[in-house]
């Protein structure tokens, strides 16, 4: 991975939690979110594969989980992020993947975390949830 300095790092990985978060809420599009990944240099999309694998594992996805984000990221299913996150248990490299790649991993992880972490919120946080990721506030006009 080329290198980052510490602060930008912690600056992207803050991002990157405010961006996934709201995809996974609904308070942002998966297209707004791959916009604001894409915009990203290459070494910054690595760090934030590396925090979105992390948040997944951290939702405990499931089989299921995988298969129905898959199916929501638009990205198809034969492709590597695809079969990575199908896997059982998952495959978590994202960020060693082609660059090219980048794209479709970010897609496939949002997706997958955001049905990991819908179904969480609905169960194991529902009413008593103190993660203040769980509690973003309505978006308001994002650039």
């Amino acid at each position: 991975m080329a290198a980052t300095n510490g602060e930008d790092e912690r600056t992207i990985r803050r991002e990157a939690e405010q961006v996934v978060n709201e995809v996974a809420q609904g308070l942002r599009t998966l297209d707004d979110g791959t916009s604001w990944f894409a915009a990203l240099s290459p070494a910054a999309r690595q760090v934030v594969l590396q925090e979105v694998a992390g948040y997944a594992m951290q939702a405990h996805i499931t089989t299921a989980d995988g298969l129905a984000g898959v199916a929501r990221s638009g990205v198809k299913p034969t492709a590597n992020p695809s079969v990575m996150i199908c896997m059982n248990p998952p495959r978590y490299g994202f960020a060693a993947l082609p660059a090219d790649e980048h794209v479709k991993a970010f897609r496939v992880l949002v997706s997958v975390f955001s049905v990991a972490d819908t179904r969480r919120r609905q169960t194991y946080c529902k009413g008593t949830c103190g993660h203040a990721w769980h509690n973003l506030p309505p978006s308001v006009e994002r650039p």
